[in-house]
């Protein structure tokens, strides 16, 4: 009877997560878990030339209490193999340095590194060699110089022929350089199960087949983290405990990591501290002249003792000199967020919300109960943006300063998609079975996608399709840049994080995510993009030109009534936030009379308070239909403004305060439980405490049942009052636009595109129901961008731009040679290609040189487009009389070529059509009463779905009428997906539903009519 062999401690000490993208095969947290569970000592994550895994180990393990090590493999170009781990934070920066190098001085998604970046070694690192059978002692003994006494060579057994000769080889070598021998696992997953989806990745990065990857496959299921009675049996214990030792000289972990903030923004011989109260004291001058009223003096006093004692003043300074910086450059910028909308934030100019007619709770931002860095964002005009961006790289280089990255992750489609290329499925069935596919389908309804496109789900090949897109399925894909996170230091960023390069040019990124930044409390900056912000500011910038004077936002009147009956009457195509056909539908009820209003319109409209049941309740209130109760004056003092219904973020964590005796700190955990209790149940614990905390202060229990539930439904759904507010200001300066200056408001969007819920063909129809003309471009009159036609305040001219694939610099040459005495002038002295003047004759933009498309077509066929000697020499070729385009060639043109048209709607052509069909228009289903049938048919124009449990779908269509509002519910989406999904022309048969103004189509029928389109394309913007 064998003696039962001894458990050994054991460190594994190469394993790479699935941020070894295409390669490893587990998540960080899978394979920290599963260490743990097997009783390793430690584990080294060691993702390829990246530390982008690393934060979600760093977690996972000290919740576990494992000890985990921090490295890297790299392959060198000569291709030699290493593992290089952290000893101590010196070592860390070393390394991150190292990955830096290699990753800045390739393209996106690779790297090089040579035996010259490393002739020197690494300080403060340990180096395991992934020697070859066939390596040399020269590269030993290199190795040996650069990391003397901290030098392994890694022996990996994965039972594979010639093992024993390996080991053999291997043991020379370390005999022949002094070099100890170690045993690494060279780890791709967590357990042997994954094996086929490591097998499905490798094909994936081969851009192969499985079936056609061969070799390249691992032969076996041994790279996972084995039990250490399997590594007992397979690897001499010497070689084992020779993990322990390398282990215990690595003793970095992230916690030792400290955020510095730059130094530059404060003047030399200044403080922090001085220099932000300084600041704040001339912007409260400026913002009140006549005097600060008091309850704001007390609460900037309040933020600088806060700021103060977290030592925050230089973030608030960093992002004080951005937005300065901007408003030099005449950038619209406009902060949001709990501390953007505070009293100090305020009198920097970072926002224009007056903290005087709020009441933010400042505490949701930062508090002195937990030691995290505050978060501003701050909104600037998108086509202006870079220049932001460009203003912080030059300030702070590019070794101090990056964007947060954003991990790309597999979802539905995109792993069903990849797998099924990777299992070597036809594509035509891949893209049926994707197509079909909504993103609210649910894992364990997969099955039945299947089958619906005619693929049998219990067949082998389509069963094991379906677990490997499960299993790939929040797997990261790959590193992007965030919409605009900056990470600044006072020192070299690549010593705190890998930095590398992304996809745009001039522009870097680090490699750990908002996620990693909050764990390991670094500073970010949010420099976001906002295409309102271009809109407002290209309008005002119309309005100034016409009017010959400046005309700033600052210069627009305050609550002014015609403004808010606009909004009563449901009209805000345009309009930013409040522009989508829920908030339509909204409207009416709620009749917005002040600017509060729109601050509550902004957010009540949120998957929160429709699943927290506060809007029916709000909303009856404000109509005077059921009283207004508070159980205390002090729920009321938090409640009063929004009628006793919670609906922000911040009336949630004052309730826990003033009616459950939370501290300031602690009502900011239970928002962040709000934002993640669907994934974690975060709330629940807090259940008893808030709960407990009301029955203490003598609330009824179905009061505090009542306000528990409401905050489960906020969920992470919920919207803080400091965005609303912030968003409602722009709410109100682009209504104003739309209400008093239409031409230049429909102006700045065009000029804007794309941005906003509308295309530039709806919003120039919204534009001409409202009587604006709008003009075809043409290059006798057109700018490169859409302007307001000379000596008119009331017609636009679209601009050249409008025309698909004309470039600019064409654009501005026509533009600058004006005026043309025929096309072959044109051509020669705007310097026109070929391609440039079919667009333009394409477009109708020839109209007055030469007629309409037909003739210009033969017009421009007939210009030598000539680049030598002969260039002025003029051509005479008899005109040809060409038939015009019929209306409905001409309206499939227009649409081809400028994405509108400015002649009649499409469907005015098929109305005879569908009053056949007995289709009423859309203006003719607002004239029915409630509960009538009705049939209604449009071009689909946009599909959503908000994020409750109902599966409600609304879709709206367009006619030459306007727009009609359809409901479709879960079963009637689920029977006829194929036609919700895929018409872009929709036949809805239903029952029409009336409230007050707000007029629904109920849908019992759908009938997909897209043939009756022809060449026609359109477009849906779909559930954004």
């Amino acid at each position: 009877m064998k003696a039962p062999v001894a458990l050994p401690d054991y460190a594994e000490l190469h394993c790479l997560s699935n941020f070894s993208f295409l390669r490893g095969a587990s998540h960080a947290e899978e394979l920290v878990e599963q260490a743990n569970a097997l009783g390793y000592t430690a584990l080294a994550i060691t993702d390829e030339c990246s530390f982008a895994g690393v934060v979600r180990a760093h977690v996972a393990a000290k919740q576990a209490g494992l000890k985990l090590l921090i490295g890297t493999e790299l392959v060198l170009a000569d291709g030699m193999k290493l593992i290089l781990l952290a000893q101590n934070r010196a070592g860390y920066g070393n390394l991150c340095a190292i990955i830096t190098l290699g990753r800045r001085r390739a393209e996106k998604g690779s790297y090089q590194l040579s035996r010259n970046d490393l002739s020197r070694g690494v300080p403060d690192c340990l180096a395991l060699w992934l020697a070859p059978t066939a390596a040399t002692t020269e590269e030993g003994l290199w190795l040996k110089a650069g990391f003397p006494e901290r030098c392994w060579i890694a022996y990996e057994r994965h039972l594979q022929p010639g093992d024993a000769e390996r080991l053999a080889a291997l043991q020379t070598l370390s005999a022949t350089t002094g070099l100890p021998l170690v045993v690494c696992g060279d780890v791709h997953m967590h357990v042997r199960g994954r094996r086929p989806l490591q097998d499905t990745m490798t094909a994936l990065n081969l851009k192969t087949a499985v079936d056609r990857a061969g070799h390249a496959l691992f032969p076996n299921g041994e790279r996972h983290l084995r039990s250490r009675l399997r590594l007992a049996r397979l690897y001499p214990p010497e070689l084992l405990a020779e993990t322990l030792r390398i282990a215990a000289l690595c003793n970095f972990s992230l916690d030792e990591l400290r955020y510095e903030y730059p130094e530059e923004i404060v003047p030399v011989g200044q403080t922090p501290a001085g220099y932000l109260r300084a600041e704040t004291e001339q912007g409260l001058a400026v913002r009140y002249p006549e005097g600060v009223p008091d309850k704001v003096r007390k609460q900037i006093e309040h933020e600088l003792a806060l700021i103060a004692d977290m030592h925050y003043e230089a973030y608030f300074l960093t992002v004080y000199d951005i937005v300065k910086f901007a408003r030099q450059q005449a950038i619209l910028c406009q902060g949001r967020g709990s501390a953007a909308n505070s009293a100090v934030c305020y009198a920097l100019g970072i926002t224009e919300v007056d903290p005087a007619q709020s009441d933010m709770l400042f505490e949701r931002f930062i508090s002195r109960e937990r030691n995290e860095p505050p978060d501003i964002d701050v909104d600037f005009e998108h086509q202006r943006r870079e220049e932001v961006i460009q203003y912080i790289y030059a300030k702070y280089g590019r070794e101090r300063a990056a964007l947060t990255a954003t991990v790309i992750s597999y979802r539905t489609r995109s792993a069903l998609r990849d797998c099924g290329r990777a299992l070597g499925i036809d594509i035509d069935r891949i893209n049926a079975l994707t197509s079909s596919l909504g993103w609210w389908d649910k894992r364990e309804e997969l099955q039945a996608r299947f089958a619906a496109v005619g693929l049998d789900p219990d067949s082998p090949r389509v069963a094991k399709w379906l677990i490997l897109a499960k299993q790939l399925m929040g797997f990261p894909r790959h590193l992007s840049q965030h919409v605009g996170g900056f990470v600044i230091s006072r020192g070299r960023l690549d010593r705190l994080v890998p930095i590398e390069n992304a996809a745009m040019p001039e522009r870097s990124i680090i490699q750990w995510d908002k996620d990693d930044i909050d764990a390991l409390g670094l500073m970010k900056v949010d420099v976001l993009a906002l295409g309102m912000l271009t809109a407002i500011r290209r309008a005002l910038d119309c309005i100034s030109k016409r009017d010959g004077k400046g005309f700033r936002m600052q210069d627009i009147p305050r609550e002014d009534p015609a403004v808010y009956d606009m909004l009563g009457h449901a009209d805000p195509i345009g309009v930013f936030q409040i522009e989508s056909r829920a908030q339509m539908t909204m409207l009416p009820r709620l009749r917005p009379r002040c600017f509060y209003d729109l601050v509550i319109e902004v957010a009540i409209v949120r998957p929160g308070p429709i699943q927290g049941d506060m809007v029916h309740p709000f909303l009856r209130r404000r109509q005077g239909l059921e009283p207004v109760r508070y159980p205390s004056e002090a729920v009321k003092s938090v409640l009063q403004r929004t009628l006793g219904v919670p609906i922000f973020q911040e009336q949630v964590m004052q309730l826990a305060i003033v009616a459950a005796g939370f501290t300031a700190g602690e009502a900011d955990q239970l928002r962040r439980s709000m934002a993640a209790w669907k994934r974690r149940g975060g709330v629940e614990h807090f259940r008893d405490k808030l709960i407990g905390g009301m029955l203490e202060r003598h609330y009824s229990r179905e009061f505090a049942e009542a306000i528990f539930r409401q905050i489960e439904g906020f969920g992470e759904y919920g919207f803080p009052e400091s965005h609303a507010a912030s968003f409602a200001l722009l709410v109100y300066i682009s209504a104003w636009l739309k209400r008093h200056e239409p031409a230049a408001f429909l102006v700045g969007l065009l000029n804007a595109q794309p941005m906003g819920f509308y295309s530039a063909s709806q919003l120039v129809q919204d534009a001409q129901r409202h009587r604006i003309e709008v003009l075809p471009p043409d290059v006798l009159h057109s700018a490169w961008e859409t302007a307001l036609e000379a000596d008119t305040s009331s017609a636009v001219r679209l601009g050249l731009h409008q025309i698909k694939g004309l470039g600019h610099e064409a654009g501005v040459r026509i533009a600058e040679a004006r005026p043309f005495r025929d096309v072959a002038d044109l051509a020669r002295r705007a310097k026109l290609s070929r391609d440039d003047l079919d667009r333009l004759a394409a477009a109708g933009a020839l109209a007055e040189l030469s007629g309409h498309r037909r003739q210009a077509a033969w017009a421009v066929a007939a210009v030598p487009i000539q680049r030598d000697l002969l260039l002025e020499t003029p051509t005479n070729e008899a005109a040809a009389v060409l038939p015009a385009p019929s209306e409905g060639e001409e309206l499939v043109t227009d649409y081809a070529t400028l994405s509108l048209t400015l002649g009649r709607h499409p469907l005015s052509l098929l109305r005879r059509h569908l009053q056949r069909r007995r289709y009423s228009t859309a203006s003719a289903l607002r004239e029915l009463g409630h509960n009538c049938p009705a049939r209604c048919a449009g071009i689909v124009t946009g599909r959503q779905r908000p994020g409750t449990a109902s599966g409600v779908i609304f879709v709206t269509l367009e006619d030459e009428t306007g727009f009609a509002n359809v409901i479709v519910h879960a079963k009637l989406a689920e029977r006829q997906r194929r036609e919700l999904l895929a018409s872009r022309l929709l036949g809805v048969l239903g029952v029409l539903q009336r409230e007050g103004d707000v007029v629904h189509l109920i849908a019992k029928r759908l009938m997909d009519h897209t043939d009756l389109l022809g060449r026609l394309m359109t477009s849906s913007r779909d559930f954004h």
